[in-house]
């Protein structure tokens, strides 16, 4: 799932941020699918995800606002449903059993947009399973991502990204009717890919960096970032990101009512 104005590269996520759904793994047993459940995968990306949801036998449809990334999903597992649609601004016919996400609602604003749609979209009872980047995240990276932009003549506005504190979530969460169960912030230094591992995730994550430096100084950026973040961000031969992970567990009250009763209009979804 993307903003508006993040450009994805599919091959590039799958080749070198491979980590981003295996760190998923997890969370598709915290979700614990069932035979038969419906369950939607809420910024699928390129549908690795997806694909164990629907192993357990469970029925799942995956949504992303990415075409390249739908593009390989559909190519790599032909057999499952994915769709195009906006997290902030959808809606399904059927109710889910399930709404799953990893990784994907920091990028998301308004984060309360996103929140109405996941409670009008599961069935009273149903449940939404969900890891982003919690409060501190990526710190570090972004520090020396601005120190470069300052050497660089980069003007850039700062992260689009969001990053909230537990209580903040959970009370996201509450205001869309969502009841908050569990939620823990927890620590999960990252390890990255190969010798150019930093300056690849700043080329696939931090494009709101990036692309305010002039052309012809991008390269003076990305030694300058790596130069800031080496300290801190490289040991033992290697390139760590400092992914701070906030994984929650919401359901939508049992006696909640209709679908959608006081819930705003949104586009219903079909396969593109």
């Amino acid at each position: 799932m993307s903003m508006p104005n993040q450009r994805w590269d599919a091959d590039l996520y799958d080749d070198r941020h491979a980590f981003v759904w295996r760190h998923g793994v997890s969370l598709v047993e915290l979700l614990d699918p069932k035979p038969g459940e419906h369950i939607l995968d809420l910024g699928c990306g390129t549908g690795h995800l997806t694909a164990q949801i629907a192993a357990k036998g469970a029925t799942v449809i995956g949504l992303d606002q990415s075409a390249p990334m739908l593009a390989e999903a559909r190519a790599a597992y032909p057999g499952l449903e994915f769709v195009q649609g906006d997290a902030r601004d959808f809606t399904f016919p059927q109710p889910f059993d399930a709404v799953f996400s990893n990784a994907v609602l920091h990028w998301i604003k308004p984060p309360e947009a996103a929140a109405r749609c996941v409670f009008n979209a599961l069935r009273p009872g149903g449940r939404f399973v969900a890891e982003l980047g919690g409060h501190g995240n990526v710190r570090r990276v972004e520090a020396a991502m601005r120190a470069a932009l300052e050497k660089t003549g980069g003007r850039s506005n700062g992260s689009p990204m969001y990053f909230p504190r537990l209580s903040e979530y959970a009370t996201v969460l509450e205001t869309a009717g969502l009841e908050a169960r569990s939620a823990v912030l927890f620590d999960r230094p990252t390890p990255l890919e190969g010798d150019k591992g930093f300056r690849n995730w700043v080329e696939m994550f931090g494009r709101w960096a990036l692309d305010s430096v002039p052309e012809d100084r991008r390269e003076d950026f990305l030694r300058a970032a790596e130069d800031a973040a080496r300290p801190e961000l490289y040991r033992d031969g290697g390139w760590f990101a400092d992914y701070r992970r906030l994984r929650v567990v919401a359901f939508r009250p049992a006696d909640s009512g209709e679908r959608g009763a006081d819930a705003p209009r949104s586009k219903t979804m079909s396969a593109t």
